[in-house]
């Protein structure tokens, strides 16, 4: 009977677990809050555009995103840069960010957001752009 009980309990515990995951890959649950998470400088690990790789054309100009906790946003290349404010929308599932110079306002779709990982994909167009951000 006691194996039965512990059993169910990891079961509970798995379903619940899976249930609580809010982002397509992950995390399943994290005990830092999602903006703890987001604030960080991030650096590009990948990038494409309808599947297509175009990585390179970002890690070349060392680009990097910057979100902090006041709701700041910034991103710097060897080709300039340009800050905004960011914030989350639809129960922190998105992020939209807006009045960033040199870029015109866009709403992430978050699918990871992990302590070192931070992928999102936003449309533009007819087109698909998915970015895999990593710790700086």
């Amino acid at each position: 009977m006691k194996l039965k009980n512990t059993f169910s309990i990891f079961l509970i515990a798995g379903l619940l677990l899976v249930s609580c995951k809010k982002y397509p890959d992950g995390p399943a649950l994290s005990f830092r809050s999602t903006t703890a998470r987001v604030a960080n400088t991030w650096k590009v690990a990948s990038y494409t555009i309808n599947d297509i790789d175009y990585t390179t054309l970002l890690t070349s100009i060392d680009y990097t995103e910057t979100y902090n906790k006041e709701n700041e946003y910034s991103y710097n290349s060897t080709l300039g840069g340009g800050s905004g404010k960011w914030e989350f929308q639809s129960d922190d599932k998105e992020i939209k960010r807006s009045g960033v110079s040199g870029q015109s306002g866009v709403t992430l779709q978050i699918l990871r957001l992990k302590e070192k990982e931070f992928w999102y994909y936003y449309i533009d167009g007819n087109d698909r752009h998915e970015i895999h951000l990593e710790e700086n």
